[in-house]
């Protein structure tokens, strides 16, 4: 069994009678979920942030070591698995986070490489890559009606790309990084962004319908946004150490970060301010 401590991120998955879990300790988990017996364990390159996919009996999760796995979700066994990133860019060794979305007979993932791929759920064979600037992707990708929607980090973007060909639909500005998943509904996709906010625009222009302010944003914004909406990283980040990081990531979450979940016409959201919002 994963240590607790080593668990971390990644968010179980639950199918029929198994759950599927990915762990700091680089392994990805299959436990029973009546007993909590091992049903199996599969070991990747390094830590599994990611949350298991679990489609048609096969199992799509990347790791930190760069590569997305497809496995036998009843044995763990390898299918395939897809590398990302170039081994000769240094800025390009870095791994997968987001939680991968299947469509269609395809795989959708981003990684902070700064890349956006599509690759084929049998054979693992990219049909697409977006580039999205060295803008990580987080986030797992929503898709809808053959678009697939995603935020990006660094370049503060909403993109929606074609699902068959990755051709940009639309591609919007935020004033933050944001790591929230979308949540499609009707004809709105909802996402947050970490200046604590919450947006709703329509799913097939991108133009802005709504926005939602939460308290955390409201108290804070003042010390840490610039009149123009963006975050001063300065005010956040005292300095370049780790100590400096981790005080400004602590400031960052102080304005809530709000990835959505929508159930009959209400948005639901935990944030990092601290609070849990429901908003119509």
């Amino acid at each position: 069994m994963p240590d607790p401590f080593d668990v971390f991120l990644s968010s179980p998955t639950v199918v029929g009678q198994t759950v599927y879990i990915g762990s700091g300790d680089h392994h990805l988990y299959a436990i029973d979920a009546q007993s909590g017996a091992m049903r199996w364990t599969f070991e990747t390159g390094n830590v599994v942030h990611a949350s298991p996919a679990v489609v048609a009996g096969v199992l799509y999760i990347g790791s930190w070591d760069r590569n997305l796995y497809a496995l036998n979700a009843a044995t763990g066994a390898l299918i395939w698995k897809f590398q990302t990133g170039d081994d000769t860019d240094i800025y390009n060794q870095v791994g997968i986070a987001s939680s991968a979305a299947v469509a269609a007979g395809t795989v959708f993932f981003g990684c902070r490489d700064g890349h956006f791929y599509a690759v084929d759920a049998k054979t693992g064979a990219k049909k697409w890559e977006h580039d999205n600037k060295m803008g990580w992707v987080i986030a797992s990708p929503a898709v809808d009606h053959g678009i697939v929607y995603f935020p990006t980090s660094d370049g503060q973007r909403f993109k929606a790309l074609d699902a068959a060909t990755g051709a940009t639909v639309y591609d919007i500005p935020n004033n933050a990084v944001s790591f929230s998943s979308p949540a499609v509904v009707r004809d709105s996709v909802f996402y947050g962004t970490s200046d604590g906010w919450l947006h709703a625009v329509d799913l097939s222009t991108g133009r802005s319908k709504t926005n939602f302010q939460t308290e955390g944003s409201k108290e804070n914004a003042a010390k840490y946004i610039d009149v123009a909406g963006n975050i001063r990283s300065a005010a956040l980040y005292p300095d370049s150490t780790l100590d400096g990081m981790i005080i400004g990531l602590d400031r960052m979450f102080s304005l809530g970060s709000v990835p959505p979940v929508v159930v009959d016409g209400v948005v639901y959201f935990g944030s990092t301010d601290g609070n849990v919002y429901a908003v119509e």
